[in-house]
């Protein structure tokens, strides 16, 4: 039976076995699947990966804080990878690692697919400037909106990330960066996409009502916390849809298993499964 993991630390909250599981099962696949604690510490990503391995592991799913360990060990680096400096699905074909980052595609294909919200021709914003964030650009620029602002507490790390995905190519008339204080103009925004921790700790962010849409989209790409503050900041602020990260978290699983095995499992029922009220 081919065998398949989750590298992380900690490791015990992570939904990933329960997903590509229920995706074995659904799809006919006879594989394991499992979840992996990696001590921290220099080289010790890279250890645990041998050691799987050499016991016959096929791929992994890496999260946090392995995403550019995980990127520095592959050979072969796809170009969402390369683009994020982070990789969160790894496959091993012989001596080569093959490294990608599902994590943007799988925002995009939930976001589009699931969420009904076409993103061509229309203003999104991205809060945050760390690795979310960086993941997501690309395959959100990929979706051709009109415009896409990230925007940082520390405006020069989103004006220095914005900088170079310009340089390797994105369109500078379409891609802008900043600080919140760019909000203080009365800028409007279709989709507003949360990539910061500040759901995590419960931190409310300095966002003006006038930059939702009410007829657009609030999206917290953490999940599992209900009505986070940025998600009660959107629907004060009259935003009738919301959501959180669980469709991203899905999809971004399916986009691996495709890619490990050659199908790709329906998502719905398990969003559904896995999703909390957000109230």
């Amino acid at each position: 039976m081919d065998r398949y993991a989750v590298i992380g630390h900690p490791i015990g909250h992570s939904k990933s076995p329960t997903i590509h599981r229920a995706f074995a099962a659904a799809t006919g696949q006879a594989l394991s699947y499992e979840a992996i604690e990696a001590p921290l510490g220099a080289g010790q990503f890279a250890a645990t990966v041998e050691r799987f391995r050499a016991s016959g592991g096929r791929g992994v799913n890496v999260t946090l804080p392995f995403k550019l360990d995980a990127c520095a060990y592959a050979t072969d680096l796809a170009e969402s990878a390369r683009c994020a400096g982070a990789a969160n699905a790894l496959k091993f074909e012989g001596t080569r690692c093959l490294a990608e980052n599902f994590d943007g595609s799988g925002l995009v294909r939930d976001l589009s697919h699931n969420l009904g919200q076409p993103l061509a021709g229309r203003r999104l914003l991205l809060l945050g400037a760390g690795g979310a964030s960086r993941g997501a650009i690309l395959p959100l620029l990929r979706a051709q909106p009109a415009q896409l602002w990230v925007l940082n507490r520390n405006a020069a790390k989103a004006e220095a990330l914005v900088r170079e995905f310009v340089a390797l190519g994105a369109d500078a008339a379409v891609l802008h960066g900043g600080g919140f204080d760019a909000l203080a103009q009365p800028q409007r925004f279709d989709l507003v996409l949360n990539a910061t921790s500040a759901s995590l700790s419960a931190e409310a962010l300095p966002l003006p009502a006038h930059a939702f849409k009410p007829e657009g989209l609030a999206y917290d790409m953490v999940y599992g916390k209900g009505l986070t503050p940025f998600l009660r900041q959107a629907q004060q602020a009259g935003v009738r849809q919301l959501a959180d990260g669980v469709g991203m978290l899905v999809e971004q699983a399916a986009e691996a298993f495709a890619w490990w095995r050659g199908v790709r499992p329906e998502t719905k029922d398990l969003i559904q499964r896995l999703s909390v009220p957000l109230n």
